[in-house]
């Protein structure tokens, strides 16, 4: 799959002066909302907003969807074949700079890989932050927003404002609730996050109530900036390309704090890829990241099964 750079990190960078032209991707087109089969209001009838208010668009020859102005949430539910299924679950959890959602890039696809692997992955599309309706107008307001986080995304506006850590956490409850429904055990209910999505998951993960936490993080090109860890923080699966544009490198902070807390940690520094790789890059060794966090889910137990001997 070709890479892409969604149009939230697309607006930050070029506010920040950082991207070429020729390193743009391609524009965005307006679209009408794609069918959601299966998703499902994370709040049941107390499930607030309204469909209405979206905005969707494509980009590239792929028509991968993004949407933005999302004020009612959804979980959408890929589950693998009974045959193959580990009993382990995902919450994933797509980026777009808290104000938008590259759902089909970093999240169908990634719940679908996860599914095909054995493992029940839950598309979360949670509440953003307003934008402009107008794609061109919204490109400049998110860049404005971005750039003036550079450097302390962790602790900026966006992350603060933010109705992702929430949506987080009642995905989680959710996924627990209906464990037996959908056939996975509430002890193995991880979460993995792409960009914002993986700032999501850092701050679900490491909150305090011990018990909101998923069993597992899923880390990926989120911020390196270090944080006290607790002692019972879940095990992360840090991943990043080096040469990313949006979170130039600062080492690892936060995998050192995790080793500070004495916690399972695993980092993968990938030599190319830049920001919003996905699945992968080709040419590149990004696209190994799916296999490697899958192989890590193993190594850690999580995909064993009750009934293996």
């Amino acid at each position: 799959m070709k890479k892409i750079i969604t149009l939230f990190c697309s607006a930050a960078l070029a506010a920040g002066g950082a991207v070429q032209a020729q390193n743009r991707p391609p524009p965005m087109v307006a679209a009408t909302a794609p069918a959601e089969p299966g998703a499902v209001p994370l709040y049941g009838a107390q499930t607030p907003g309204t469909a209405a208010s979206e905005d969707w668009a494509t980009m590239g020859p792929e028509r991968s969807y993004s949407v933005r102005n999302v004020t009612r949430p959804t979980i959408t539910p890929f589950l693998p074949e009974a045959s193959r299924a580990t009993g382990a679950a995902v919450v994933v959890a797509p980026g777009g700079a808290f104000m938008g959602l590259a759902i089909s890039h970093e999240g169908w696809a990634v719940a679908k890989a996860l599914a095909d692997r054995g493992i029940a992955a839950f598309v979360l599309k949670y509440r953003l932050l307003p934008t402009p309706r107008d794609a061109a107008e919204a490109d400049r307001f998110i860049g404005q927003q971005m750039a003036g986080e550079v450097g302390h995304p962790m602790t900026g506006d966006l992350l603060g404002k933010s109705m992702a850590p929430t949506d987080g956490k009642a995905a989680l409850a959710y996924v627990r609730t209906h464990a037996a429904q959908y056939g996975v055990d509430p002890a193995r209910v991880g979460m993995i996050g792409f960009s914002a999505g993986a700032m999501t998951t850092r701050r679900v993960g490491l909150d305090p109530d011990a018990s909101s936490r998923p069993a597992f993080l899923g880390y990926i090109y989120g911020p390196q900036d270090g944080e006290p860890v607790p002692a019972d923080a879940p095990p992360m699966f840090d991943a990043i390309a080096l040469d990313d544009s949006l979170f130039p490198s600062k080492g690892f902070p936060i995998a050192q704090a995790y080793l500070a807390a004495r916690r399972p940690v695993e980092v993968h520094g990938y030599q190319a890829g830049n920001h919003g790789f996905g699945l992968g890059v080709p040419g590149t060794t990004t696209t190994l990241m799916i296999d490697q966090f899958t192989a890590w889910l193993r190594m850690q137990g999580f995909l064993t099964r009750k009934d293996s001997k």
